[in-house]
């Protein structure tokens, strides 16, 4: 039996919000005259990201400058693979880049650019984490990771108790452990659970392919810039690392902002495996915006600080939920349903502290919500 198929959200009462909600946001993209996809402005900022990612990258081989200035540019590498990972290819592998299959196919490959693979990409995030957010059996983006803990519905370990200390460091490796082993856990895992319904000879295609793709990424940010002109290899591996670390932090407190602080249930299925709630609703229940009004923020994190409207429109493009926000709240309140938010970045940080703090002392279970 397929993982998924073991879970259903059962509502038993006919609500009307999602349907409501619905035809109000399409009514906007009617009304407006606008696309649900990609605009100019989305255009030019993947532009600037992935520029953001190369052209440092470049810059490293054609001018080799000293190792201060050369980790300055791993940095700014950094940057740009986070910022690839939150605002192009997230979009694009959600359809919501373009009107055409091909570009997003394109576009969401851009996470193997970066060392990912956007076919396990999908099947973690799209399927899992978007159908089944905050329960522990099913979202893969929220389960324990190491000595990290994210659910009151799993054992607490003595070390949880710091874990609102340490965690940050361990968001760092985040990254890092995604391009080494990650896909590679997940090939078997989502092949196991039935996540990943492809035949042999498919996965066996797709696992030479992700192969293939690891070795040609390691091969041009590790070993050109040595066997190729000259850069120490030392050099280069701390540079590399140090990319890595700022992208696995950025790209990991990002996502934990929006599900892993206070005001967030995590239910669990019936003896049945049911959830007794309709799916929108359940979205609301599990999901927080966090500094709505600030656009520098909403630019560069790709409207994941919208994560609300992300989470009931993901095939919308992020660029739109600014102007929908109002949209989605306005109808929350009418049907009495909430709408989290924290208002600046700082204060969704503090949350997530306390909500890991909270998480590193509980007894099992005692927060079971649903």
């Amino acid at each position: 039996m397929k993982l998924q198929s073991k879970v259903k959200f059962v509502s038993k009462d006919k609500n009307l919000f999602f349907s409501t909600l619905r035809k109000r946001v399409d009514d906007y993209f009617i009304q407006n005259n606008l696309p649900k996809t990609a605009n100019t402005t989305m255009i030019v900022k993947s532009v600037v990201l992935l520029m953001c990612y190369m052209l440092p990258f470049i810059a490293l081989l054609a001018f080799q400058p000293a190792f201060p200035l050369s980790l300055l540019l791993w940095f700014i590498m950094g940057l740009g693979v986070a910022g690839i990972g939150m605002s192009v290819m997230h979009d694009a592998n959600h359809g919501a880049f373009s009107s055409s299959k091909r570009v997003n196919e394109i576009m969401g490959h851009t996470l193997n650019l970066v060392g990912g693979s956007a076919f396990n990409w999908k099947l973690q995030h799209n399927i899992l984490h978007h159908t089944y957010t905050n329960v522990v059996e099913m979202d893969e983006d929220i389960q324990d990771r190491l000595v990290l803990r994210f659910s009151p519905h799993t054992k607490v370990k003595f070390f949880h108790q710091l874990q609102y200390v340490y965690a940050f460091v361990f968001y760092g490796l985040l990254t890092l452990y995604w391009v080494l082993a990650k896909d590679f856990v997940q090939y078997n895992l989502f092949i196991k659970n039935g996540v990943n319904s492809n035949s042999p000879s498919e996965n066996r295609n797709w696992l030479l392919k992700l192969i293939t793709m690891k070795v040609l990424y390691f091969f041009v940010v590790l070993a050109v810039p040595t066997l190729f002109f000259g850069i120490p290899f030392l050099q280069v591996l701390l540079g590399f690392v140090l990319m890595h670390f700022v992208a696995g932090i950025i790209l990991t407190v990002v996502f934990q902002l929006a599900h892993t602080v206070e005001g967030t249930s995590h239910p669990r299925p019936d003896e049945n495996g049911n959830i007794e709630n309709d799916w929108a609703i359940h979205q609301m229940n599990t999901t927080v915006n966090f500094s709505r009004h600030n656009k520098l923020l909403s630019w560069y994190v790709g409207g994941l600080n919208f994560q609300i409207e992300h989470h009931l429109f993901p095939r919308v493009c992020h660029v739109h939920y600014p102007a929908i926000a109002g949209i989605v709240k306005e109808t929350a309140e009418e049907f009495n349903i909430p709408y989290m938010e924290n208002e600046t970045f700082g204060q969704a940080v503090r949350s997530h502290i306390a909500t890991l703090h909270r998480f590193g002392r509980l007894p099992d279970m005692n927060e079971a919500i649903g």
